[in-house]
């Protein structure tokens, strides 16, 4: 089944993403490679992986299974905290690029700020310089909370993306403002939840009842009216593309805000403060 690509979002630097993709953890390298030419099939242009993902190889071979062109492909990776300095990233960089099996990176991310360790700023003045270098196309942030964040404002830097954990019940609107003021895309991870709890909240599950669409199809519409570009992960056919087949129809104010209202705490989210690698 082939589905319309998602549209696309531009971001601060003048580079196009598509506003949906396909995450890839926890697939290995075979999961990967299969899954990922399937997406590409169908109509997937994003495709988000990383290097602790350890299946950056299965990704670069999906992409060649798929024979789509080079530069139809948005492909995101992120690196480690051993590689936080100027040097480090341009090594992180050619290590992703050889496993990926690619000459470039459209979009490549600190994972984690691992604030401990105190060297995030070094390591996004390595992705300034491998941008510069032609090697990446857009950099960013993963997990940075709007203190990180601040850290590199003060130095005049800032990203073009930063990749969070967000979902309705998560809608991290702190950090959304933060983004926004700054021009800052957000990226959701685990757009749709872990396990399938949020998707049958009553919220939820009535929309999707109005539109007689999934609960996964209203929260991922729900993300990109927002703006955001979610990455959910699937490998079954049908999920991908229902995952991908969202923007046939608009949600409401009332119902993007009833929806948003879902958000509560969970003390069980992981904090960037003290997890890392």
């Amino acid at each position: 089944m082939k589905i319309a690509p998602a549209p696309m979002l531009t971001l601060s630097n003048g580079v196009d993403m598509p506003q949906l993709g396909l995450g890839t953890w926890p697939m290995n390298d075979a999961e990967a490679a299969e899954t990922v030419a399937l997406a590409l099939d169908i109509g997937y242009r994003l495709i988000d992986t990383a290097e602790n993902y350890e299946n950056e190889r299965g990704v670069g071979e999906g992409i060649r299974r798929a024979g789509i062109a080079r530069d139809e492909v948005f492909v995101t990776t992120k690196f480690n905290r051993k590689w936080h300095s100027v040097d480090g990233v341009r090594q992180a960089c050619e290590a992703s690029l050889e496993r990926l099996g690619l000459d470039y990176i459209d979009l490549f991310l600190v994972h984690w700020p691992n604030p401990d360790q105190g060297r995030y700023v070094d390591a996004f003045e390595g992705l300034i310089r491998l941008q510069e270098a032609g090697l990446v196309r857009a950099i960013g942030t993963s997990n940075f909370k709007p203190a990180h964040l601040q850290k590199l404002f003060d130095r005049g830097l800032c990203p073009q993306v930063n990749q969070i954990h967000l979902d309705p019940w998560h809608a991290r609107t702190d950090h959304v403002e933060v983004h926004e003021a700054h021009g800052i895309v957000t990226e959701s991870w685990s757009p749709l939840g872990r396990a399938n709890a949020m998707l049958a909240d009553p919220v939820i599950a009535d929309v999707a009842r109005h539109y007689g669409r999934s609960p996964a199809q209203i929260v991922l519409r729900w993300h990109t009216q927002l703006g955001y570009v979610p990455v959910p992960k699937s490998s079954s056919p049908r999920r991908l593309a229902e995952n991908l087949d969202i923007f046939g129809f608009e949600l409401t104010a009332e119902e993007l805000a009833a929806i948003s209202a879902l958000d509560r705490p969970d003390p069980g989210m992981l904090d960037s403060d003290v997890f890392g690698h």
